[in-house]
């Protein structure tokens, strides 16, 4: 616990939070999800990660690292942004249009590099276009230097409950070679449906 701006009242604070996500993250589920990720990691040769939507931004679940040097980490409970992010334009685009454009019109937007999306209408473009392929990228928008392909993790009704990415430095993989995993990811993606 933590106190809040007036001294009265507590809220939530970074300790509690940790071992509530480490008490969530020990169970049974989520050690078959990891075991899914596991075997994504050595299919593809890069760190993977199981995320899903969180309000308006994108909460990571699990991920599994590569055994690489370079690295970016982000602990199951972090979260990162919607519009700048595989998952997180892959979530936007896959709800409900009325939804979409709310939360689109709430967003900050905020330039993280060169490439980030930062205008609504170029938003809702590339939604249209990842609602069409399936897929989601990320062109280093979110970190220079660091591309990423994401596909949905559908419920028993065709949800987009969470979502599977891979990611890497373009050092190691362009783009173009991330998205000839796009099989592997699907076939994770087919198994952790089960496990929602």
């Amino acid at each position: 616990m933590a106190r809040d701006v007036d001294e009265r009242y507590f809220i939530v604070g970074p300790e509690l939070r940790r071992m509530a996500f480490d008490t969530l993250n020990h169970d049974s589920i989520r050690g078959l999800r990891h075991e899914v990720l596991t075997a994504l990691v050595a299919e593809v040769g890069e760190t993977c990660n199981f995320t899903t939507l969180d309000g308006a931004s994108v909460l990571y679940l699990d991920r599994v690292e590569a055994p690489w040097p370079w690295r970016l980490t982000l602990d199951p409970g972090a979260h990162v942004p919607l519009h700048c992010t595989a998952s997180g334009k892959l979530f936007l685009a896959l709800m409900p249009v009325a939804r979409r454009e709310a939360l689109i019109a709430q967003l900050p937007m905020q330039r993280l590099t060169s490439s980030t999306i930062t205008s609504s209408q170029a938003l809702r473009a590339e939604c249209e276009t990842i609602a069409a392929n399936g897929y989601s990228v990320d062109r280093e928008e979110f970190i220079p230097g660091l591309i990423a392909v994401a596909v949905p993790v559908l419920d028993g009704h065709g949800h987009a409950r969470a979502a599977i990415a891979v990611h890497a430095p373009v050092g190691r993989m362009s783009l173009e070679v991330a998205l000839t995993k796009l099989s592997a990811l699907r076939d994770a993606s087919a198994r952790m449906r089960g496990l929602l």
